[in-house]
């Protein structure tokens, strides 16, 4: 993803336009291809195989129905800020900021569970080092990376992501020959064998973790003013996008879960090579291999959206929704170094904080999963809510591509959000409350502010309103 920065003349800064459509799907994909690695597995934590195979059926159909509705907004309004701009554009400044702060939790919250992935994935070969120095070390790597420019280009974007999926597909092959239907469905739904009252509050509680699959594919409409054709690129680059994450989703789940007892993957951040230990034996060549490869994936993801964040951080800063202090380009480099800075703050700290975000009888990396798709399920809604309200008020505007069967998948898309939401709220009560004080908090910040946004630049795509 390119990361060079333009000022256009008398206006907002903007973003060069190199990005084609094989581009643009290896940067959606790459930015959830990590979720193919890690994190899912603590849905069988809650939920068991089957409760979790349930949950992760539901997550895909909103997923599905999203996208292709998403896609809509994303072609009208092709904008650095993504669902800030559709949310402002169609409910003026509050909305703007609700979108923009929702966005903003899902792309900061999520590179530390990422960073942890990578630490556990390398302790596999270096068990004496700590993976929250890995993932330490992780984030001043890539940081730097992107702070000088030296980021990893949009075709080395897609090769590591080619090469993520090669190795995935290649995991289910190894495996294959331990797999049994049996281990799958043992103690299936919630630790049990029989389905439950239990069980159904389990396929609920393990909805974050069937989200975490699919978490960030709409982050590539943050690169849609970098497209060359945003109106063919990215509807291409979409829907080929959540076609990919849904065959690698269900396959990965399916073939992990029946190779032994997954009851020993279900509280882990490496589930993939511990799932092949089971059939390899742990010394295989296969086994390394797959560490090594798979590392491609997790920095393809951790890259990706550590760019996101930064641009996030930087199109609400340049809009007035944050301190322009934040909108800021290296004089020597331009990119957008004090954005970058900014969100790895946060996430490093999110990993050296055990004592507050590790309770509720999950570990660090699942709560921070929790938060991070908490901020992604309130952008789903607000995007969703954003193309109806755009289809009233906005007849004209022009829509190269429009969402099929309108309106019957985005409003399954935002049924299914609110659904989602309301199953995570009741089961992730403490969480909930500590992203509802972050919003009080950003909230009291965007109404104290309204000349910092009154004094930013004009931006034709954000219609005005302030």
């Amino acid at each position: 993803m390119s990361s060079t920065l333009n000022a256009g003349q008398g206006g907002p800064q903007s973003l060069k336009k190199v990005l084609g459509p094989l581009q643009l799907w290896g940067i959606a994909v790459g930015l959830v291809i990590s979720g193919e690695y890690f994190g899912w597995s603590y849905g069988w934590n809650t939920a068991g195989t089957l409760g979790f195979l349930a949950a992760t059926v539901l997550v895909a159909a909103m997923y599905a129905t999203f996208i292709f509705s998403f896609t809509e907004l994303s072609t009208a309004i092709p904008h650095a800020g993504g669902p800030f701009a559709y949310a402002r554009r169609a409910f003026g400044p509050f909305g703007g900021f609700v979108a923009g702060f929702a966005t903003l939790v899902e792309f900061v919250f999520a590179p530390p569970a990422i960073s942890l992935a990578i630490g556990a994935y390398l302790n596999v070969q270096f068990p004496s080092v700590d993976p929250k120095m890995i993932a330490l070390g992780a984030y001043v790597v890539f940081i730097a990376l992107n702070w000088v420019g030296v980021s990893i280009a949009a075709t080395f974007e897609l090769f590591v992501t080619l090469l993520a999926i090669f190795e995935l597909l290649l995991f289910m092959g190894i495996v294959a020959p331990g797999w049994s239907f049996d281990n799958f469905i043992a103690h299936g739904w919630s630790g049990e064998n029989e389905f439950s009252g239990a069980a159904l509050a389990g396929i609920f509680a393990s909805i974050p973790f069937a989200i975490w699959f699919f978490l960030a594919i709409e982050g590539a409409a943050m690169a849609a003013e970098e497209a060359r054709d945003p109106k063919r690129t990215i509807p291409v680059a979409y829907i080929a996008g959540i076609l990919t994450l849904l065959t690698l989703a269900f396959g990965v789940m399916l073939f992990a879960g029946g190779v032994g007892d997954w009851r020993q993957l279900a509280n882990i951040n490496d589930p993939l090579p511990q799932a092949m230990k089971a059939v390899v034996g742990d010394n295989s060549g296969w086994l390394h291999m797959l560490v090594w490869i798979g590392l491609f994936g997790l920095i393809a993801s951790f890259h990706g959206i550590i760019m996101g964040y930064s641009r996030q951080i930087f199109a609400l800063a340049r809009a007035g929704y944050l301190p322009s202090y934040f909108a800021a380009l290296s004089p020597r480099f331009q990119t957008p170094h004090r954005a970058l800075l900014a969100g790895g703050v946060i996430g490093v700290a999110a990993i050296f904080s055990d004592s507050w975000i590790s309770f509720g009888g999950q570990t660090l990396t699942a709560n921070i999963v929790t938060m991070s798709v908490f901020g992604a399920i309130v952008m789903y809604i607000m995007s969703m809510a954003s193309l109806f309200k755009l289809r009233a008020t906005e007849p004209d505007l022009e829509r190269p591509y429009r969402a099929p069967f309108y309106p019957v998948f985005p409003a399954i898309a935002l049924a299914l959000g609110v659904f989602c939401l309301g199953a995570m709220v009741w089961f992730n009560t403490l969480l909930a409350g500590v992203f509802l004080g972050l919003f009080a908090l950003a909230a009291a910040y965007f109404f104290l502010t309204g000349q910092q946004r009154a004094d930013a630049p004009e931006d034709a795509m954000l219609a005005g309103s302030r």
